[in-house]
C-alpha cells in the first residue's frame, strides 16, 4: 500500500496510508505521542538494570529513537536489549523525509537514526554502547516462534483497531503475555474497553492514564502474579 509524509501538529511528521486512512502516528503530534505513551509511561517506569523491551511494530523506528534518547539522558549505568517486530519496512527516501533527527540536539541520538534503520534484520547489533537493537522482519502472530529472553517492556503500537481489529483481540496480547515477566509493564497508546478486559482476564492490573494530545485516556497494564488480587 502506498504511503505518504504528512506533517503533525507538532512539526515531527508521519507515514500515512491513504488506502487505509490511516497514520502511523498520531496527527496530534508524532514525536509527542511517542514520548508520552512509550517513555513518560513506560521505560521512566522501569527501574531495572537490564531492561529488555519489545515493541509492536517498528515501523518508522522513531519509538527506538525516543528510548535511545531517553537512555542517554540517565545517569545509571545501565543496559537495554530493543527487540522490535515488521513486516514491511518502510523506505530509504521515507526515512529521510521523516527527518526525526532534526528534533535531538544529542549528536549520538541523531547518528542512531540512519544506524537503526540500516542494521541487519534478525540480528542483535550495538546501536550505542550498552543499547542493543534486534528487528525482526515478521508478523506479529509470529512473536511466540521469537527467542526472546523474558520482557520487562512492551511498547504496543500497532495500527488502530479500526483497520486492523485482529491485532487488538485476546490471541495476539495471549502471545505477547507469554513473553512477559511478572511485574513488567505494557504500555499501549489506546484505551478502548474491549482491550481493557483482556488484559485484565490475562491477569493483569490495568490503569487508565491521561492519555496524549487528541485522546483524553490510555492504557498501562502491569502483569501480576497468578494467585495475586486486585
Amino acid at each position: 500500500m502506498k504511503r505518504e509524509i504528512k506533517a503533525t501538529s507538532d512539526g515531527s511528521k508521519t507515514l500515512y496510508i491513504s488506502e487505509l486512512n490511516e497514520n502511523y502516528h498520531s496527527h496530534n503530534g508524532a514525536l509527542t505521542e511517542a514520548k508520552h505513551v512509550f517513555i513518560d509511561n513506560g521505560l521512566k517506569l522501569i527501574y531495572n538494570y537490564e531492561i529488555n523491551i519489545l515493541e509492536l511494530g517498528f515501523g518508522t523506528g522513531l519509538n527506538v529513537l525516543v528510548t535511545i534518547d531517553e537512555f542517554l539522558k540517565t545517569d545509571k549505568n545501565h543496559i537495554i536489549h530493543y527487540f522490535t517486530v515488521e513486516k514491511y519496512p518502510v523506505t530509504g527516501d521515507e526515512i529521510s523525509n521523516l527527518n526525526y533527527e532534526s528534533f535531538f540536539d544529542n549528536l549520538q541520538v541523531k547518528e542512531s537514526y540512519a544506524k537503526i534503520h540500516e542494521s541487519e534484520w534478525n540480528k542483535s547489533i550495538e546501536i550505542i554502547p550498552n543499547f542493543f537493537l534486534t528487528k525482526f522482519n515478521c508478523d506479529f502472530f509470529e512473536i511466540e516462534k521469537l527467542d526472546l529472553p523474558k520482557i520487562d517492556l512492551v511498547y504496543f503500537d500497532c495500527f488502530g483497531a479500526r483497520v486492523q481489529p485482529d491485532l487488538w483481540e485476546k490471541p495476539l496480547f495471549e502471545q505477547v503475555t507469554s513473553k512477559m515477566k511478572v511485574g513488567s509493564l505494557l504500555t499501549t497508546y489506546s484505551s478502548k474497553g474491549s482491550v481493557r478486559r483482556i488484559l485484565q482476564d490475562l491477569n493483569f492490573k490495568v490503569e487508565k492514564k491521561a492519555g496524549p494530545p487528541g485522546k483524553r485516556e490510555m492504557i498501562n497494564a502491569i502483569l501480576k502474579e497468578e494467585n495475586l488480587n486486585d
